[in-house]
């Protein structure tokens, strides 16, 4: 038996049904606000607040708070992050033995990006290799940070472990913390937004295998693709 053909709608009809959808603007306001609180955006969040007549569910001084927090290890900067999280909440790490590892695993790739050799090595076997002892997951990630010192200072980032020493490792850092920050104070430690972004993808997908349909690919710019009827 032949499939059944997909029941095709038109863009202007599409664009019908999604303007008939009735939807909360101060809902979208609290979507954003949201994703500009959790994502640090201080003075974007303030300004936002008093264009929308939207309170921050937060005080505000907490958002800058975490981003000097987070510039720190953006920076390299691991012992002070360190400092500001305990001057902030001591708990923070104390609870969170696994991110205080990645907190002194970053300092490791520091002290290693900046040639410190012997600094690093006394500093993985003192801080570093007890926690190791107790944890096969913390000792494999600092055996491979410590084979950075295998390699070549001058062909280190084209190494199999190079990517520990790309800004992406500090970011992945600083948003773990992030989120330990946030989660500390009782806030979402992801942004709404994103996770709605994904949401409209999936249904897209689902809703393309029986419909065909105008879909949104671009969603920095939410336009549709051209429409099904007339293709």
């Amino acid at each position: 038996m032949a499939a059944a053909q997909k029941k095709s709608i038109s863009k202007d009809e599409w664009e019908r049904k999604l303007a008939a959808v009735k939807i909360n603007k101060q809902d979208l306001n609290k979507l954003v606000m949201n994703y500009l609180i959790i994502e640090g955006y201080k003075d974007a969040a303030e300004k936002f607040g008093q264009e929308a007549n939207l309170q921050p569910a937060v005080e505000l001084a907490s958002i800058e708070d975490r981003m000097t927090i987070r510039n720190a290890v953006q920076r390299g900067s691991i012992d002070e992050a360190i400092e500001r999280v305990n001057d902030l909440d001591p708990e923070i790490l104390d609870l969170n033995p696994k991110l205080f590892f990645h907190l002194q695993q970053q300092k490791l790739i520091e002290l290693i990006r900046s040639g410190n050799v012997t600094e690093a090595i006394e500093f993985a076997q003192d801080e570093l290799a007890p926690r190791g002892e107790d944890n096969p997951e913390f000792l494999a990630e600092l055996e491979r940070t410590m084979a950075l010192l295998a390699f070549d200072p001058a062909t280190l980032s084209k190494s199999p472990v190079g990517d520990l020493l790309d800004h992406v490792q500090r970011q992945r850092t600083a948003s773990e913390l992030n989120a330990a920050v946030l989660v500390s104070q009782c806030q979402d430690k992801d942004p709404k937004l994103p996770a709605l972004m994904r949401m409209l993808v999936w249904a897209q997908g689902q809703l393309e295998e029986k419909v065909q349909f105008p879909k949104i690919r671009n969603l920095a710019t939410a336009e549709f693709d051209d429409d099904p009827m007339q293709t």
